[in-house]
Order: C-alpha cells, then sequence, then structure tokens
C-alpha cells in the first residue's frame, strides 16, 4: 500500500483513537500529524508492521509524553494548571456525552479503549502496543466498560446505573469492547 492510501484510509481512525485517549482535539491533531510525519519519513519499515494504524497511534501517545516531559521542565508550577477543554464541544465521529465520560477515565483505560473499540485490536496486539501484559490489557478493558456501562447506560427507571436521572436523549444500549 502506498503512504498516501494509507494515510487517507487511517487519518480519522487514527485521530478517533488519539481523541480518546488525550481528550483535546487540538492535541490529538498535532499529535497524528507528527506520527504520520514519522511513518513517512520511515515507510518501508511502518508498512511492513503488523499493524501500522497502531503505530500510528503509539507513535502519536509517546510524542505526547516526550512533548510533555519537555513542556514540564520549561513550564513552572507558578503558570497554573492547562486550559481543559470543555467536554460539551462537539467532536466530529463521537458523542459529546460518551467522549465526556471516556475523558473522566484513567489514562490507560482510554488508551486501551482507544486501540481495542477503535482500532479493533486484538489484546495480544493491544499489550504488545502498549507494552504491558495481555492480562493488563483485559483488566483495563473490563474496568473501563464497567465505568462507561455505569455512566451511560439507562435502567427501566429512567436513571443511569449511578442513580442519576437520564435526560431521555441518548444512550440505551450497552457499550461493548
Amino acid at each position: 500500500m502506498e503512504f498516501k492510501e494509507f494515510y487517507r484510509a487511517g487519518r480519522d481512525v487514527c485521530l478517533r483513537a488519539v481523541l480518546v485517549s488525550v481528550g483535546d482535539r487540538q492535541l490529538a491533531e498535532d499529535l497524528v500529524a507528527e506520527a504520520f510525519t514519522r511513518a513517512w519519513a520511515s515507510w518501508p519499515k511502518v508498512s511492513r508492521h503488523p499493524a501500522p494504524r497502531a503505530w500510528i497511534v503509539r507513535t502519536a501517545l509517546n510524542t505526547r509524553v516526550s512533548w510533555w516531559r519537555r513542556r514540564r521542565k520549561e513550564v513552572g508550577l507558578e503558570d497554573g494548571p492547562p486550559d481543559v477543554p470543555d467536554p460539551r464541544e462537539a467532536e466530529p465521529g463521537l458523542d459529546p456525552a460518551l467522549l465526556a465520560v471516556l475523558r473522566q477515565l484513567p489514562q490507560r483505560q482510554r488508551e486501551v479503549i482507544a486501540l481495542r473499540v477503535f482500532l479493533d485490536l486484538d489484546t495480544r496486539a493491544t499489550a504488545k502496543v502498549l507494552g504491558i501484559a495481555e492480562g493488563t490489557v483485559t483488566a483495563h478493558l473490563s474496568r473501563a466498560v464497567s465505568a462507561l456501562r455505569a455512566q451511560l447506560v439507562t435502567v427501566d427507571d429512567g436513571t443511569t446505573h449511578d442513580g442519576t436521572p437520564h435526560d431521555g436523549a441518548t444512550h440505551d444500549q450497552e457499550v461493548r469492547p
């Protein structure tokens, strides 16, 4: 496959996966752009990778860590916390309520959801991309899905599993990995 075809076919899927992990659309776009730039520079190697989309996502997330470490050294604590995006802002292709709940998950759970659900990787491939054990992937996925169900699935009396009233506008089906 040519790089141009790979980019066209994979950009949106990779962007959604990274967006779920980082929770900020602009940052996700920057990270995915950087990852695709690196993929283009190493295309002969990346094209032979068993899961090139996962390579893009992992590279984007690694880039985020590198940027964070560099920024942490440059910015003092007196600058205050970074801006937190409004979870009500619409993200193309993602339900705002789902994105808001995903942002509440711990980082590793978001990464597992991004790779398992958005990129449709199996447990083994997800473990390899994240550098963790398969059992750890399964545990993170189970915890993440339980948290999502508690927030998004409604019960017959019109409340969510956590007892809050349901507005009737969104989810009435279980979230499945």
